[in-house]
Order: C-alpha cells, then structure tokens, then sequence
C-alpha cells in the first residue's frame, strides 16, 4: 500500500481536477442540457473521430525517434567517456579544447546546435570540392545523420561531467587493493573503476537518455519526420492541432514510462547486494570500535575477488 501512495494520491488530484472542472456545467444552467452539451463537445469542440485516427500515424514515425535516440545516445556516451577521461588526466592541448567545446555546446539552445549541423557540413562539403576538385554532393547528406551528429554532441558534452563524476567517486581504497593484485591501470580501470562508476551514472544517464528522447522532436527544424513533425502534419492537414498535439503527448509519456522502468531495473541489476551479517558479527561491531572498518575491508576485498585477473 504504502509503495502505491503516491500513484493512489496523484489519481486522485487527478479526479478533484476533473470534478472541478465537470461540477460548473452541472450546477450552472447553460443553454443545453448536460447530455447534449458533451455531445455538442465531443463533435464539434474534441473530435474523438480525428483523435483515434492520429494514433496510427505517430506510431509509425516512432523507428524514426527511436533511431535519432538510441544511435544518438549511444555515440553520445562513447565521446563522453572520452572528454571525461581527457578532463581527468589533464591532457595538455586536448584539455582546453574539449572545455571550450563543452562550454559553447552547453551555452547554447540545441535548436541552433542542429540548425548550424545542417547548414555547416554542406558547406563543409562544398569547400572541400572547391579546395580538393572532388564531387561530393552536399545536398546528398540525409537529415537523420546530420540530427545524430548534433544530438550526439549535445549529449557528449552533458554526460562527460556525469561520467567523469561517478570515475571519481570510486574509492581509492579499491583501485589501490586492485592494483596491489598486479592489475594494470587497463584493467583497474576496465574491471574496477568502470563497472562502480557506471553504478553511480546509470540514474543520470538515463535521465539524459529520456530527455534526449523527448529533445529529439526538435529535429523537426531540419525536415525529420519524427513522431512530432507527423503530429504537425497531421494537425495541418485536419485543422484539428489540439486532437494531434494530445496523442502525439500520449505517446511519448508512454514511452517514458517504459524507458522509465528499464532505467530501474537495470539499477537494480547493477547494484551490489551488501553480505548479510550474522549475530556475531552485529555483536563483535557493537564491542569493538575498530570491528567495523575491518567488516567493511574485508568486503571491500571479496567486491574486488570478482576482477582479479
């Protein structure tokens, strides 16, 4: 009961809302009866005809969202691992450039991100075929690889800081017992460091990872027919924006909320379940001062059994 409270407290603002609403053209005498007048709305006002029929349009343009995310997402977290490892080893030359890029590309909108992708690498393009004599067609580029690129690098620069803040919040009492193991600084990193700081991103991450879900509508403005532009388009053919607004809304929350519970339940498969502790142990704790530091060793030592070469 109590892990359902907030879903039960938040269906029930819900249904004060609806009242309220519902409750003025019962008490309120109107020019039509409270039959005819939901009738009149759900005709002329709501068109619940033109609502069911937007759903399958938007559906169809969700391979299209999903392609802009998840290549997007996942290219993104790649050049992110790497700006963050630049910026944790101070790598001279390299260290200021990726601050300059992470800094213009958080300070500013990503609708000019995208706009300046699709206009910039035409003329990329086309210096390159004044410069070199090459023949590469600069309107041949498809739109969806220019929004990858840009969603791409948008979320490279947000998920470095992420990134470089869960690598150094592993213990360094853990990358030094794995090093005195004779690991290699690959290996600690690849076995010990790396598995605990992905532990530590995966909320952010995947909270990135749905707002670039939700950012990828943006990629309208350089001609991609996702979910939002075929909501656009059907709402321009029909005159009815509000019925195609609302479903292409639907949808989206419903991918979230499925987005929402792969998220938790890949926290769940990454945490790492504490040894339960026997009575003597609890007891042994309680008497001696130092018991509890060497509990917390000695798990620290069976954590790192599972990378040792």
């Amino acid at each position: 009961m109590k892990k359902h409270r907030p879903l039960l407290i938040g269906l029930g603002v819900l249904v004060v809302i609806l009242l309220a609403l519902i409750l003025p053209f019962l008490i309120i005498p109107g020019k039509y009866s409270f039959n005819q007048f939901w009738n009149l709305f759900f005709t002329k006002i709501f068109s619940l005809h033109y609502f069911g029929s937007f759903f399958l349009p938007i559906v169809k343009a969700i391979p299209m969202t999903f392609l802009l995310t998840i290549f997007s997402g996942f290219f993104g977290l790649l050049l992110g691992l790497l700006l963050a490892l630049v910026r944790i080893n101070k790598i001279p030359v390299l260290d200021p450039l990726r601050a300059l890029f992470v800094s213009f590309i958080r300070g500013t909108p990503i609708i000019v991100q995208l706009l300046l992708t699709y206009t910039g690498i035409p003329l990329i393009l086309q210096a390159i075929n004044l410069n070199y004599g090459t023949n590469w067609n600069i309107n041949g580029v498809p739109t969806w690889f220019l929004a990858i690129l840009a969603f791409s690098l948008n979320e490279a620069a947000y998920n470095s800081e992420t990134i470089r803040a869960a690598i150094q919040s592993v213990d360094t009492g853990q990358i030094e017992a794995a090093k005195s193991l004779g690991m290699t600084g690959f290996q600690v990193f690849l076995r010990v460091t790396l598995p605990e700081a992905a532990r530590v991103a995966t909320a952010p991450l995947g909270n990135s990872l749905i707002g670039l879900l939700k950012g990828t509508s943006l990629a309208f403005s350089i001609s991609v027919v996702e979910m939002y532009a075929t909501a656009q388009i059907i709402a321009g053919q029909s005159f009815r924006q509000f019925e195609a607004y609302i479903m292409v809304a639907l949808v989206y929350w419903a991918i979230c909320i499925v987005m929402e519970n792969l998220i938790r339940w890949l926290e769940r498969a990454l945490a790492i379940p504490a040894p339960p502790k026997s009575t003597g142990t609890l007891l042994k704790e309680s008497l001696d001062p130092f018991a509890a530091s060497q509990t917390k060793l000695s798990q620290d030592s069976n954590t790192l059994g599972r990378f040792q070469p």
